[in-house]
């Protein structure tokens, strides 16, 4: 599989052929200022990766688990996750 690098400016101003591309199994890697900073890609492409990133998720915490590593229950975890959005907002 191939890849396309365009700019910012050169993916904003022909979006619809990019998204042609992406259809047809060719990704497009965007950069600004050299630098890759994002990427159009088949849906199928995209769907694979976050499959792939569950998969690992799951396996880390199946493997904390198997260690007897800390549990919490999902009232604890929804109250430290608001207790630190409150903190950074404040």
């Amino acid at each position: 599989m191939t890849e396309d690098t365009v700019t910012v400016r050169e993916a904003r101003a022909h979006l619809a052929e990019r998204i042609n591309l992406a259809e047809e199994g060719t990704p497009t890697v965007i950069t600004r200022n050299g630098a890759p900073v994002a990427a159009v890609v088949p849906i199928a492409d995209f769907e694979a990766l976050e499959e792939a990133a569950d998969l690992m998720l799951a396996r880390e915490a199946e493997a904390a688990l198997a260690e007897d590593g800390p549990t919490v229950t999902m009232a604890e975890l929804l109250t430290d996750l608001f207790t630190e959005r409150g903190e950074d907002t404040a």
